[in-house]
């Protein structure tokens, strides 16, 4: 599974889900988005094991993309998901921040995870290269490159200008051979990042992708946060309220709730559809609503009027989505890392293919 087939289904609704495994990690990078420690929450494996096992032959989504925090601090959690997704005939994606690259060999539950996943992601920026060097996630690599598996980096920077991209993004690109995909985001101020970074920037968190367009893709695919709650977008402060959240972006929780059911709300949820039609500020301006600060904020708030929900009836909405989602797909998926990544390395996507 190539990056591309990846990205090709971002604009898709419920055509993925990403679950957020454990918000602990072992590194302590300054950027950080989740703000991950070894002593951040981790909870219960069941619900996440539970939605999983929802998916039917018949009724799956394409792909489970597994995060953390560091995914791989519960290895064997991953290498469960994964063979349950196979055999409704999901495929698996799984991002690591490579702390485990410091060590000599790649420790067995670790390895047999990659090894589980269809697709393995290194991230890889600055903050990163301050704990674990940037040669050891590259001999990494190459020993994945060299067993034929589908990996790519996802590379992280302050700007499309920043000198450490054009030097790591050559560094890369010799190393592996021109041959693995790179997706080139941008540092904003989410998490620890939140007290220095530009809060106008695009941002690439540790999902793909997190920013600030409209219309909303990022409305498009459910996440399964730390604890379990399902919601609607990967904000990462809609992530953080778990329960707490809006409740048109509440999709329900992985305990009691199954992918079908998921699944419905996601695509048929008024507030959802507008918003991935045209955007949260669009459609608060449609209702005559005041718009309460930034984009994400503004789409935060319509749960509570009812006049954005009379507006999102709509059924103008059904089309509007089918062409916003249209011209994303035609845009492809080297269009969306411009748009939500690094306008400058969109291209890198396709490396490899």
């Amino acid at each position: 599974m190539h990056l591309l087939d990846i990205l090709s289904l971002r604009p898709v609704p419920a055509s993925a889900v990403f679950l957020s495994l454990t918000r602990r990690c072992p590194l302590s990078c300054r950027h950080c988005s989740t703000s991950s420690t070894l002593r951040s929450e981790e909870h219960s494996e069941l619900p996440f094991l539970r939605l999983v096992s929802s998916f039917t032959s018949g009724l799956h989504p394409r792909l489970v993309l597994m995060s953390g925090g560091e995914a791989l601090l519960r290895p064997h959690l991953v290498e469960r998901i994964a063979a349950r997704a196979r055999e409704s005939g999901t495929g698996s994606y799984l991002l690591s921040g490579m702390f485990f690259a410091r060590q000599a060999r790649i420790p067995a539950p670790v390895r047999k995870a990659i090894e589980a996943v269809d697709h393995f992601a290194a991230s890889m920026d600055a903050f990163h290269e301050e704990e674990v060097p940037r040669r050891a996630v590259l001999a990494v690599l190459r020993a994945l490159q060299a067993e034929d598996r589908d990996i790519s980096v996802q590379l992280t920077g302050l700007s499309d200008d920043d000198p450490y991209l054009a030097e790591a993004v050559g560094d890369i690109r010799d190393a592996l051979g021109d041959q693995v995909p790179i997706l080139v985001g941008l540092v904003g101020p989410v998490g620890r990042a939140a007290k220095w970074a530009d809060g106008r920037r695009r941002i690439l968190t540790h999902r793909p992708m997190a920013s600030v367009p409209a219309p909303c893709t990022m409305a498009a695919w459910p996440v399964v946060t730390f604890d379990g709650t399902v919601v609607a977008c990967c904000n990462q402060d809609v992530v953080d309220r778990g329960g707490g959240v809006p409740a048109h972006l509440r999709l329900g929780h992985a305990d009691r709730d199954g992918w079908p059911e998921i699944r419905r709300r996601s695509v048929t949820r008024p507030l959802l559809r507008a918003v991935r039609a045209v955007g949260p500020r669009a459609v608060a301006t449609l209702s005559g609503l005041h718009q309460a600060g930034d984009y994400c904020e503004t789409c935060r708030s319509l749960a509570d009027d009812p006049r954005a929900a009379a507006t999102a009836d709509r059924p103008v909405f059904t089309l509007l989505e089918r062409e916003a989602r249209n011209r994303q797909l035609a845009e492809g998926p080297a269009g969306f890392a411009r748009r939500f990544g690094s306008a400058r390395y969109g291209e890198l996507v396709g490396l490899g293919r």
